[in-house]
């Protein structure tokens, strides 16, 4: 798993977890891991995020600063993990 600048990232590995996301929350301090997944949305989010489209060993693929609420990402081809973290955790 990648480490990202002192952000604690959880794993969203049940249906709701993984529906629910970042989903309506403020001020996000943690960060959640998406395994076996290519696309996102940022749909009812309250905040921008941050997002790193990985490959299965974590090498980074892409990386998307400042995500605005109301978005629909799909990631590059051979994207297995997806991050979302807290916006800024990218420079």
């Amino acid at each position: 798993m990648l480490e990202f600048k002192n952000i604690k990232v959880k794993e969203a590995k049940s249906f709701k977890d993984r529906l629910i996301g970042l989903m309506f929350k403020k001020n996000i301090n943690y960060g959640l891991l998406f395994n076996n997944c290519r696309s996102i949305h940022t749909f009812f989010m309250k905040e921008e995020i941050d997002i790193v489209a990985t490959d299965k060993d974590d090498n980074i693929i892409k990386e998307y600063k400042f995500v605005r609420p109301w978005r629909i990402l799909i990631a590059p081809k051979g994207t297995k993990k997806i991050y979302e973290l807290p916006k800024k955790t990218l420079k």
